[in-house]
């Protein structure tokens, strides 16, 4: 399988500062979106520790837990210790210090090992799979206005749609919620934050990821198409297409049609 990603943070047009940290590497396979929260430069504090520590973890094999899931796979358990310690670094951090007393942040992330694929996530960024015409939110958001979706009261404007249940670095030990799946030849995944899903409908993520044709296209199209509907949030986007071997040997042949 060969994966081509992609991706864009931008500060929308309401917020003051992009609390927002995106990673991507094709080379380790790993995509990550963290969603900053906490007052002055805290949130910001927040997503870029976890990036760095996943991104750190993946690139140096770092081990993981003495409490692995055997049920799960080698990459999945290494994915769940790399945040536990995320997790560590940023609750320390906060502790450390009383401007970042109370920091947090959501995190997506996703880990590509052959045509296997691990996603985890903490708080209210998502992660979609877009297969055979159709998108699919692979994470359930950990927040109030899910908690109460089913129940009688009003998710209106007082914020309770803004209320987290879950949050890396607020608790010293937090459990992300895990998954794998297979990928398959034209699968599309991609992970966001909240401002761009508050702003776009899964339907318009679903046409634009599809009709974008790249992952550059696409994380650009997202992200205009967030902010001409209001940009009330920081915005963040990381797509991946899945393409066949043989899909890229064509394309490498018509590449090098062009370059001659």
């Amino acid at each position: 399988m060969i994966l081509t990603v992609g991706g864009k943070t931008d500060r929308g047009l309401v917020r003051a500062e992009n609390e927002d940290t995106i990673y991507f590497s094709q080379n380790l396979g790993l995509l990550v979106v963290a969603d900053g929260m906490g007052g002055h430069a805290a949130g910001e504090t927040a997503s870029r520790l976890t990036v760095n520590v996943l991104r750190e973890c993946f690139r140096k094999e770092a081990p993981f837990s003495d409490d692995a899931d055997p049920s799960r796979s080698k990459t999945t358990n290494r994915l769940a210790a790399a945040i536990s310690q995320a997790n560590r670094t940023v609750y320390e951090a906060a502790q450390s210090s009383p401007d970042m007393n109370g920091m947090g942040t959501t995190v997506a992330a996703a880990v590509l090992d052959g045509n296997h694929l691990s996603f985890a996530h903490i708080g209210d960024s998502r992660i979609y799979l877009v297969r055979s015409g159709s998108i699919t939110q692979l994470t359930e958001d950990h927040s109030l206005a899910r908690k109460l979706s089913g129940s009688t009261r009003q998710i209106g404007d007082d914020g309770i749609k803004n209320v987290l249940t879950k949050a890396l670095g607020t608790h010293p030990e937090i459990r992300a919620d895990l998954g794998e799946l297979t990928v398959l030849q034209g699968d599309i995944l991609l992970l966001c934050s909240d401002g761009l899903y508050n702003m776009v409908s899964d339907e318009e993520i679903l046409e634009i990821a599809v009709r974008a044709g790249n992952v550059h296209a696409a994380a650009e199209i997202l992200i205009d198409t967030a902010n001409d509907n209001g940009g009330a949030d920081n915005i963040s986007v990381v797509i991946a297409y899945f393409r066949g071997k043989k899909w890229y040997a064509s394309w490498s042949k018509i590449m090098d049609t062009f370059r001659r």
